[in-house]
């Protein structure tokens, strides 16, 4: 029996990457997609041992580095030879406040070049569906409390009205062309592997290493963390069974200030509070909090998640402290890419 296919567009991604991984232990065949060349594989859980062999990488993913600005016929071309069953699209250009400094950088990766791949990817009729991976930035604040998928678009930074805009694009495609797009828009995401400038692994190595970090606005905005594997887990059974047109939201229950959770990684990793953290202004536009009801998947498809946030902060601390010297040697901040 042929195996089923998955084009994976941002790959390299600490989402994407995770999400390669769950395909490829379930059996499918994967062809990942990233600007960049495939990054050290501490960053690549399907290049960890552990989790996946060689050879089964060798035979069922392919890895071609495209960038989804400048590279479109040569994606197309490779998505006609591959002909997948399905598409995730994990690619974005990323950073809130970053995205003050180059708006036109964003909107183009974000909106127009996004509507370019849609625009091929709904006339191939090989493709069951399409699930677009975005983001609760796309509602900003939400200081009303817990929000489902029904509540509306008010981005507040260049970022979020990129990704509202891609969102808004893909339900008119929807609608006119029964394009089958599925959405997914997950609280903050974590666990071992991420990017090192986001706030976990961030605060771990300023712990293990005493190296001062800023904590913006004194921590006081209002998040929830999911597991990465919890989101992944979520990502392909949506994929499978979650029906076009449908937007689904992947949060835990349980909300944290930042403060209090940079101060609980102080706790684990047995380091004063104090000693590391400075206390800066708060970035242009940040949105007080944004918690995402995920009662929908839940009741849909009996899903929960299983990695509580103190579990995955301490598989975190335990990945940071196995390849401590490696990470130090790696830049520690975002690093902008045209």
């Amino acid at each position: 029996m042929c195996k089923e296919k998955i084009f994976v567009i941002g790959s390299n991604s600490f989402s994407g990457s995770n999400f390669v991984t769950k395909a490829l232990k379930k059996g499918y065949k994967v062809m990942g997609i990233s600007r960049s060349s495939e990054p050290a594989a501490v960053f690549l859980p399907y290049k960890w041992i552990e989790h996946l062999s060689k050879e089964q990488i060798e035979k069922d993913f392919i890895f071609r580095k495209f960038d989804l600005n400048n590279d479109l016929k040569e994606i197309i071309e490779s998505l006609d030879s591959f002909m997948p069953d399905y598409v995730v699209n994990f690619a974005a250009q990323g950073m809130v406040a970053e995205s003050w400094l180059n708006p036109t950088h964003w909107y183009k990766t974000n909106v127009v070049s996004q509507v370019a791949l849609h625009d091929e990817l709904r006339k191939r009729t090989f493709l069951k569906k399409y699930l677009h991976v975005t983001t609760p930035e796309v509602y900003g604040s939400t200081d009303s409390g817990w929000i489902n998928e029904k509540q509306h678009f008010s981005p507040s930074t260049p970022y979020a009205v990129s990704r509202a805009s891609c969102d808004m694009h893909l339900i008119s495609f929807y609608k006119a062309y029964d394009f089958p797009v599925v959405f997914t828009r997950a609280a903050n995401v974590f666990g071992p592997g991420q990017q090192l400038y986001r706030i976990i692994p961030r605060t771990i190595l300023s712990a293990l290493s005493g190296k001062e970090m800023n904590l913006h606005g004194g921590g006081i905005s209002i998040r929830s963390f999911i597991h990465i594997s919890d989101v992944v887990d979520a990502t392909l059974k949506l994929l499978v069974e979650g029906q076009p047109g449908s937007t689904w939201h992947l949060s835990t229950r349980e909300e944290i200030s930042i403060k209090n959770l940079v101060q609980k990684i102080c706790l684990f990793c047995n380091v004063e509070f104090e000693k590391i953290v400075k206390v800066t202004d708060e970035r242009l536009g940040k949105d007080q909090s944004y918690l995402l009801d995920s009662s929908s998947i839940r009741d849909e498809f009996n899903w929960k998640d299983k990695i509580d946030l103190n579990t995955g902060i301490k598989q975190t601390i335990s990945w940071v402290e196995d390849n401590y010297d490696l990470l130090c040697r790696l830049p520690w901040d975002y690093e902008h890419k045209l």
